[in-house]
């Protein structure tokens, strides 16, 4: 089951690129991103259960007033949400075997970003079409999801000539 929780037309259908979140944990981040979405015209689609109430205080606050300005569609699981891809899923991952710079990305694909905690279980991570990691310096784990979100849609919507006019 996929439920839009705002308008479709937002001048997404054309969009370049999608950016999914497979079960987010933290309602700030969540919101976060749907501002960058929104501010950037990239369609988000939000794999559930998620580890709040989508209406959650949290999100709205860091959201702010962008959250009806971006096309969100909720999944209620993993096969909801993969029988709806349209093209390539791209997964952002510390254990991408392509370096960001080295990434060559195409019209249609979804960039999808897994839990804070955890990532993505193996057969998610399996199915990706192709698994990019964004290079960090030794030693370092992982980026906020939210920031490596905004990393991976620049780069994307850079090499798409995807950015909002």
């Amino acid at each position: 089951m996929i439920a839009r929780t705002t308008p479709v037309d937002r001048g997404t259908a054309s969009a370049p690129l999608r950016l999914a979140l497979y079960q987010p944990e933290i309602a700030g981040n969540v919101g976060t991103i749907l501002r960058l979405a929104a501010c950037l015209n990239v369609p988000v689609d939000l794999i559930e259960p998620m580890g709040f109430a989508f209406s959650d205080r949290a999100l709205a606050r860091s959201g702010m007033d962008y959250l009806t300005q971006v096309d969100v569609t909720r999944h209620v699981d993993w096969a909801a949400f993969e029988a709806s891809v349209p093209g390539r899923i791209v997964l952002l991952t510390t254990k991408g075997a392509t370096r960001l710079p080295s990434a060559r990305f195409e019209p249609g694909d979804t960039l999808l970003l897994g839990t804070e905690s955890a990532g993505v279980p193996e057969e998610v991570h399996a199915r990706a079409d192709f698994r990019v990691k964004i290079p960090l310096r030794p030693g370092l784990r992982s980026l906020n999801i939210s920031v490596a979100a905004g990393i991976g849609v620049a780069e994307a919507l850079r090499q798409l000539d995807g950015w909002p006019e």
